[in-house]
């Protein structure tokens, strides 16, 4: 017999109806009583497919170390474009019959991983049995020695969710929200609390469970996505909101986090408004654009929940800049990294179906040059909201 790292000793057969029975003990006390009977039914029902899918997986590894094999989990490889397709209504979405790779217990390479992630998986199974969630930085810093870093527990939650096919939020693990929104817009969070985001001097944070939260109600006649936080301020203060006409303002303040994304689809599949992006005139600007409305690589696997590929760039585009003969010496030369992620971004497949971003790709490529969206300022201090903006979405200035 071949020795393994992991203990092969006699394990007596469990079946996935004696560990839920075991497991379960004492659930029931964590339901309040005042509870609605259907908001019960509903919790345990969709409850009831979590847990068993985590308990197919203890399965498959109690009868590994019961048959004295050394335990493996299988991934689906989430950091390639070889197991990725592109959909014009979907965006980037992991094909059906994707390249895996293993996790094994017994491979010293791989062995800290597979305990981590059935760490975390009963984690999960405790917080969806008594209904409790906890953001990814709790689960960190439950146990910070044995993590590491805040980067691997976010690896691995997302390796469970491809693996288990379940939403990461279906689990009960919520990310710590960054973005903020602002506008016509109100909705009732899951514990009751009434939210009205109506555009004053601040915004509000998006909320950190977005499936949780009903009663949405807006007047806006379109959706405007912010790239940077401070353009986002600067339009709050100039009451952009109410001044064209009603619209709702979002911002993930970059990059954006997995509930600002699920924010701006929940919102598209409410209200079936237009949405724009307001982004810089730069490499970083176009691919936080293409994560908002085609997706990412890493989280093709919740493709349906996280694209709008209805999305329309509005600005600012490399072409505005000589339309708007902004000054040379207000733009910024291009760095070897920004040439090399507009050459990567080129080549994906959702450019092609897209000539008039492709052209715009080409314009920035030629001159070498990037732009903030500060650099209206240079026009005038209010320019972007006072012109800019009115004019673009008056006259169809989008792509």
């Amino acid at each position: 017999m071949e020795d393994h790292s992991v203990c092969s000793t006699e394990v007596p057969a469990v079946s996935k109806d004696s560990f839920r029975e075991t497991s379960l003990s004492g659930h029931e006390s964590h339901v309040p009583r005042f509870y609605h009977m259907n908001r019960i039914i509903n919790f345990l029902c969709f409850s009831c497919e979590v847990l068993e899918a985590i308990e197919n997986v203890i399965e498959d590894v109690v009868k590994s170390l019961a048959q004295k094999k050394a335990p493996v989990l299988t991934l689906a490889n989430r950091s390639g474009w070889r197991n990725i397709e592109f959909k014009d209504s979907v965006g980037l979405q992991m094909i059906p019959h994707c390249t895996t790779k293993q996790i094994r217990s017994d491979c010293p390479r791989s062995a800290p991983k597979f305990a981590l992630m059935l760490k975390i998986l009963s984690m999960i199974y405790k917080m969806v049995q008594t209904n409790t969630y906890a953001t990814k930085r709790d689960i960190y810093y439950s146990d910070t020695l044995l993590f590491g870093s805040q980067s691997v527990v976010d690896n691995v939650i997302n390796d469970i969710s491809c693996m288990l096919k379940i939403p990461r939020r279906s689990l009960h693990i919520l990310s710590t929200t960054k973005g903020f929104v602002a506008g016509s817009l109100s909705y009732t969070e899951e514990d009751g609390t009434k939210v009205n985001c109506t555009c004053g001097a601040t915004a509000v944070t998006v909320p950190s469970n977005v499936q949780g939260i009903k009663n949405l109600i807006s007047h806006a006649k379109f959706m405007l996505i912010v790239e940077k936080d401070a353009t986002f301020q600067r339009l709050l203060d100039d009451d952009f909101c109410n001044k064209l006409s009603p619209c709702i303002m979002i911002t993930g303040r970059g990059v954006p986090d997995l509930n600002t994304r699920l924010l701006v689809r929940k919102l598209w599949d409410t209200f079936q408004i237009p949405i724009f992006t307001l982004m810089d005139a730069d490499p970083h600007g176009v691919e936080i654009m293409c994560i908002y409305k085609y997706g990412s690589v890493s989280m093709s696997f919740e493709a349906h929940h996280l694209t709008v590929p209805s999305i329309k760039w509005l600005g600012l585009l490399p072409s505005d800049l000589e339309r708007l003969n902004i000054r040379k010496d207000v733009l910024i030369p291009f760095t070897k990294q920004d040439q090399n992620k507009l050459a990567s971004i080129q080549k994906r497949p959702y450019i092609a179906c897209q000539p008039m971003w492709k052209k715009e790709l080409e314009i920035m490529a030629a001159s070498k040059l990037k732009a903030e969206i500060q650099v209206l300022t240079s026009l005038s201090s209010d320019y972007l909201s006072r012109v800019y903006l009115p004019n673009k979405l008056q006259f169809g200035g989008w792509l």
